[in-house]
């Protein structure tokens, strides 16, 4: 009998890997390691073979890599195509994705297409002592973290919070397979026609962030400010995000981005589970609040009573005097 196998799908686009696949990666290798199972990376694109040895470094016993004309960047039907094929074909247990939209998209489709379970957007994962996927799932916005575990159906699918598991370059040796894209180009029904990119920053990769919570009205002016005196970047609580205030990319906690960098100073953010799980993981929180008892108290290790738009600006003229 053949060893059991867990599939990370590795991210890339134009030849730049997502680097949240990478730390599913690890997390996989880890995985396998205690169960003796072995971890498969699937990296698909144009002439990326060449990024199969570094993949590997993550935590692949093996790296698949299906190379296409028509892989060069995510499209929802050639990826399917080729992926839904490989697992028909080696039937792995487990397959793995980072919770970025092209992964959500493509877990989603698979799910369907082989009946089978769906973790979303889980922020720990394991196995039960009968070999089913288990994973901490967040719920009622993140007030919650649901224990769920894979009962029914193969592979074992989830979709993994970026920034939840560190990307660690601890191994070598990988096998490096080239497979043969299987896609009927009749039934690609997009074409990439034109393409702009806009410039995304990563906070969960950030070493300072300042965030903004409801307290701030949506008014970010304040965050900016001393956001730029600092050297940091800005992030938001969900309700800002909900608001529209910032993109989705900036927004912290268990449904939004998992902080681990060195500082984080919130400001009137009252400190919800779903917020306070994004920064568990920061060396130094520092808050300023309206209220006394916030729950974020709780959880900074410098907390500050009072109105933040007094506050800040008394704050960031003292920084910019040297002060």
């Amino acid at each position: 009998m053949s060893e059991k196998e867990i599939w990370v799908f590795v991210e890339q686009d134009s030849g730049e890997v997502e680097e949240t696949s990478l730390g599913v990666l690890s997390k996989a290798r880890e995985l396998a390691d205690s169960k003796g199972f072995k971890v498969a990376a699937l990296l698909l694109g144009k002439d990326v073979g060449g990024l199969a040895e570094e993949v590997g470094a993550y935590g692949a016993h093996k790296v698949l890599v299906a190379e296409h004309s028509l892989l060069e960047r995510y499209l929802a039907d050639p990826y399917f195509q080729v992926v839904s094929a490989l697992i028909e074909e080696r039937k792995p247990d487990t397959v793995l994705f980072s919770a970025t939209r092209n992964g959500r998209d493509l877990a989603g489709r698979l799910a369907v297409r082989f009946k089978t379970g769906l973790m979303a957007h889980v922020i720990s994962l394991d196995y039960s002592e009968d070999g089913r996927l288990v994973g901490g799932v967040p719920g009622f916005g993140g007030n919650i973290v649901a224990i769920v575990k894979h009962t029914k159906g193969m592979p074992q699918l989830a979709t993994v919070a970026p920034g939840v598991f560190e990307p660690r370059k601890e191994w070598s040796g990988a096998e490096v397979e080239v497979v043969e894209p299987r896609i009927d180009e009749s039934k690609v029904r997009m074409r990439v026609v034109e393409r702009s990119v806009g410039k995304v920053l990563d906070i969960s990769k950030s070493k300072k962030v300042v965030i903004a919570g409801m307290g701030t009205g949506g008014n970010l002016e304040p965050a900016k400010q001393l956001a730029e005196v600092i050297g940091a970047d800005i992030g938001v609580t969900r309700p800002l995000a909900d608001m529209g205030v910032a993109p989705r990319d900036l927004q912290v906690g268990s449904t939004g981005v998992v902080l681990k960098g060195d500082l984080v100073i919130v400001l009137g953010a009252s400190g919800a589970p779903h917020f306070v799980s994004g920064i568990r993981d920061v060396g130094t929180v520092i808050s300023i609040n309206k209220d006394p008892e916030a729950p974020i108290l709780e959880y900074s290790d410098y907390f500050a009573v009072g109105d933040l738009f007094e506050i800040v600006p008394r704050l960031v003229e003292k920084l910019r005097r040297g002060g």
